[in-house]
């Protein structure tokens, strides 16, 4: 069983904590063939797929690689049907221990509570789907909340082909960023937010990349001149490279980030680097900024 130095993302999962499980499936489960799949009903998270439909389209197929773009992300097989996912606000993939394994260290989502994450039987709790490859490794699937899906689709899958630019695997170019932007006469936190422009990010990754663009988050797109829309193209390609690069564990995040004072509350605070933080909506969002540096 795991010990008990577990790692709590205080936010539902973007971009980054998307990857480091499309990660880890690629590590535990790819080029294997999938020997058991263990999928437990329910209509919600499997978007009205029947538990058996799901299982007969893993038990038996080689999975060739694991796919993402923003948040989605998918199984791929030689043929179809592909499975399809996304975690909510809750969801997470996990490396289930062998016999006789354990982990020093698991991720946790904060909507998981303070119940332990296995019941008495040594069985995860809020368990979705458990796939074992052919040499034995496992993965579960896991939502207390009931807010993400599984689905089957064909390789060109509506949802995903609604998407923009993946902000991780495709950032802009100079020249991109720019012609975008001027474009665009909505705030920019609202255009960062827009899955159709940049598919992956959420309300904590536009905070950190205006604030470190030293951008505000109510100024619109169209306004941003050439070396501020290059501050904010330099600045979202370095807060996703380094989430990534930490597999989306925060306490690994450079200590100047916004992300540790944020959030309201005694998990924030009113200043970062002695400058107060202002939060408000903006594009129908909580929305932490610095005012004295963001303009």
């Amino acid at each position: 069983m795991l010990s008990s130095q577990i790692t709590y993302p205080l936010t539902m999962p973007e971009l980054p904590e998307v990857e480091s499980v499309r990660r880890l499936m690629r590590r535990v489960l790819g080029g294997q063939k999938i020997v058991e799949a263990e999928v437990v009903p329910d209509e919600i998270v499997l978007s009205g797929f029947p538990a058996d439909e799901v299982r007969d389209a893993l038990v038996g197929r080689t999975l060739l690689d694991v796919g993402r773009r923003g948040k989605y992300w998918w199984l791929q097989f030689e043929d179809e049907p592909f499975v399809y996912g996304h975690l909510g606000m809750a969801g997470w993939i996990r490396e289930v221990p062998r016999a006789g394994q354990s982990f020093e260290k698991e991720f946790r989502l904060k909507e998981h509570g303070e119940a332990p994450l296995y019941d008495e039987d040594g069985r995860l709790r809020f368990m979705k789907l458990m796939l074992t490859a052919e040499d034995g490794g496992r993965i579960a699937f896991t939502d207390s909340r009931r807010f993400a899906r599984l689905w089957l689709g064909g390789r060109q899958d509506e949802r995903v082909a609604k998407l923009g630019r993946d902000a991780y695997d495709e950032p802009p170019s100079q020249a991109e960023m720019q012609a975008m932007l001027a474009k665009r006469k909505a705030p920019i936190k609202a255009v960062l937010l827009d899955q159709s422009a940049f598919a992956g990010i959420g309300n904590w990754i536009a905070d950190e990349v205006l604030y470190h663009a030293r951008i505000a988050p109510a100024r619109l797109a169209s306004s941003l001149d050439a070396t501020e829309a290059e501050a904010l193209r330099k600045a979202l390609k370095l807060v996703m490279d380094l989430a990534v690069e930490v597999e989306a564990d925060y306490e690994r995040f450079p200590p100047d980030w916004m992300f540790h004072v944020r959030w309201g509350g005694a998990k924030g605070a009113d200043l970062i680097d002695g400058r107060a933080i202002l939060r408000e909506t903006v594009a129908g969002r909580t929305t932490a900024w610095v005012p004295e540096v963001q303009r």
